[in-house]
Formats: C-alpha cells, structure tokens, sequence
C-alpha cells in the first residue's frame, strides 16, 4: 500500500507549516504529495512551489477541475509540472458539481460524462504529440469555429516536447456510470469516501469499464487512490467527532437539493435515512445538529482510526478490498509521523 499526503484546498489563507508537512512526508516515506482545488487555491501552483523542494515523492492534483482550464490549457500545466518534476506529475482531474461550474467559472455543467471523454482524449493528444490537436465534439471544438468566431483557428501541436506521452491521467468519480468510463479512459481513480465494505460494488462499476474494447488498461495496470483519513490515536472516539463536522457539510452543503453526488454515495452505502437527517437540518441551518446525526458507523466507513495496530489492520483491509493508494490529510508532522511509523514507510526507501 503507497501513502500520500493530501494537502487538499486553502482555507481563508494558505496553511502555515504545508512546506514542513510536505518535507516531512518525502522523508517519512510517503509517495506522493497531493492538492485539490474548489474556488480559492489552484491544485497546480502548491505543487510547483511546494514540490521543487522534494526529488522522490509523486506530484499529483487530486483533484483539478475541468472547467478551471480548457483542456490545452491543462496539458500545458501538466506537462510543465512534468518536466520541472522530473516526471513525478500525475494528473487528477475531475468535473467538480454544478453549483461550483455554473456558479463560479461561468460554465455549462451538463453532461459531464461526455465533457470528461472529450477532455481526455485532448490532454492525451497534446501529451503524445503526434500530430496537430483537434476535437471534433460540441463540447471542446478545436479548431473553434462556432459563434464569434473569426475562421481563423489553427490545429497546433504544442511547442515544448511533453517529458511522458503517458503521464498518468486519474479521474474524480463517484457514480456507477462515471467510475465505470474512469476504468475505461483513465490510469486511474481517485475514489472519495471509498468503503471497504461495498468494495466488490466498486469492482463490478470498474469491471463494466475494463471490459469496453476501448479500454486503455486492464484492472492490473490500474491505480485505485483512495482518500482516507488515517489517524493513529488512543482515542478514537475524539477523531470521530473531528471529522463529522466536514462529512456533514459535504453530505449537506456541498451540492444543489437533489443533485449532491457525495449525499448519493452515502445512500449507496445504505445510509439513506442518515443523509436524509443530515441535509433536513443543514438546509434549515441546525448545522450543530446535523453533524450530531452523523452515525459513528459512516466515520468508520471511510476512515481508519485507532491505534497503531488497529490501523495496520485496517489498511491491511483496504489493500485487499482493492485500493493500492491511500491520500492522507495530516494536520502536523506528529499526525504524519505516526502514520508512517505505524505502516512502517520509511523501511520501504
């Protein structure tokens, strides 16, 4: 099982002891350093900043959204943060939700599935750089030559020669259907709030995909990184009640009534009468009260806490549910630590 350290997206300011964290995280043992981005920090620029201080770990964005960037324009960033890297970049993208898309970059979030495949197969394209990029779908014309355009528009092929033609490209999914074209088109899959427990439901999504004839890998050359908090403690009881406050928020604020892709993958766990508590009290503002109803079970689902042989066990677990990564937020090099040391990392250098 690799570990990897999820900075994740800024709050009100940047985090204070990121750089010590990342550092720490190279020696410790883990493989790679992770950012998101929401509509605040970007998912490239830690990296690049961040990364030039370390020469092992992987560089990876978990997750940057395509509507944040044409897909050019994201082969660009990839590319180059491949080359200042070494070829440590891997490129997690995904489609964010409609109030982020519509609301903040001004674009059209519907069908998101097709809007994926199209953005792929763009990035892969100025990636081999085989020939001048073009795309013929409705969703990313290129050359454009739709309204207010001036007919004028040239196929190019980038002029800086991509390090790797197969940069890894991981993908964001939640759904049956969109886990199901990860495997088809994708390297990989960063799965959020994955569970062990329904882990054979994951596998038959994925299954649908690696069997298409379009398939790019087979599950064997696939990468599952999972997000998870792993935290060791002797008091699990305390991490619990820590991490409800944000599982509540994502399960009722982080999406449009009826449209919340992480409240559905919770009802796919069959906690559908949980949600439903959770969202009834956030939407009418009782937010101490819905992160009450969060049960102790969901926690325990999509993390891993206890003590240090506890939480080998646990990750013991998850490897064999499937998952090969797992990306870990720390708060501090002494939570960093006692993962590494628990999973023993740094005698795998």
């Amino acid at each position: 099982m690799k570990i990897g350290l999820q900075l994740g997206y800024w709050g009100a300011q940047p985090p204070s002891n990121a750089e010590e964290l990342v550092l720490e995280a190279e020696r410790a043992g883990f493989d790679g350093i992770f950012a998101a981005e929401s509509w605040g920090s970007d998912a490239f620029t830690p990296l690049a900043w961040w990364g030039s201080r370390t020469s092992r770990v992987r560089l990876g964005t978990s997750v940057a959204q395509l509507s944040a960037r044409s897909p050019t324009s994201c082969a660009m960033h990839a590319l180059t943060l491949d080359h200042l890297s070494g070829g440590r970049c891997v490129l997690g993208l995904g489609v964010s939700g409609p109030q982020v898309v519509e609301g903040w970059y001004g674009a059209p979030f519907a069908k998101p599935l097709a809007r994926t495949r199209e953005y792929v197969s763009i990035v892969r394209q100025v990636l081999a750089r085989e020939a001048p990029v073009r795309n013929a779908g409705p969703h990313h014309p290129l050359p454009y030559d739709g309204p207010g355009s001036l007919g004028l528009g040239k196929s190019l092929r980038p002029i800086t020669h991509p390090l790797r033609a197969d940069l890894p490209i991981w993908l964001g999914a939640e759904g049956p259907r969109n886990v199901a074209q990860t495997a088809e088109i994708a390297d990989g899959w960063l799965a959020v709030y994955y569970s062990p427990r329904i882990a054979a439901t994951y596998e038959d999504w994925l299954a649908e995909g690696f069997a298409r004839p379009t398939a790019r890998r087979s599950r064997e050359e696939f990468e599952i990184a999972a997000s998870c908090q792993v935290v060791v403690t002797d008091d699990p009881a305390a991490e619990r009640a820590r991490l409800k406050p944000s599982l509540a928020l994502y399960i009722g604020g982080m999406g449009a009534p009826g449209m919340n892709f992480h409240a559905e993958l919770f009802r796919r766990m069959d906690y559908g009468s949980a949600v439903d508590d959770v969202e009834r009290l956030f939407a009418a503002g009782r937010r101490e009260e819905a992160v009450a109803a969060v049960p102790d079970e969901m926690v325990d689902d999509i993390a891993i806490i206890g003590d240090a042989d506890a939480v080998r066990s646990r990750v013991r677990e998850w490897e064999r549910a499937g998952v090969d990564t797992l990306l870990v937020g720390c708060r501090e090099t002494g939570h960093l630590r006692g993962v590494a040391d628990a999973l023993g990392l740094a005698e795998d250098l």
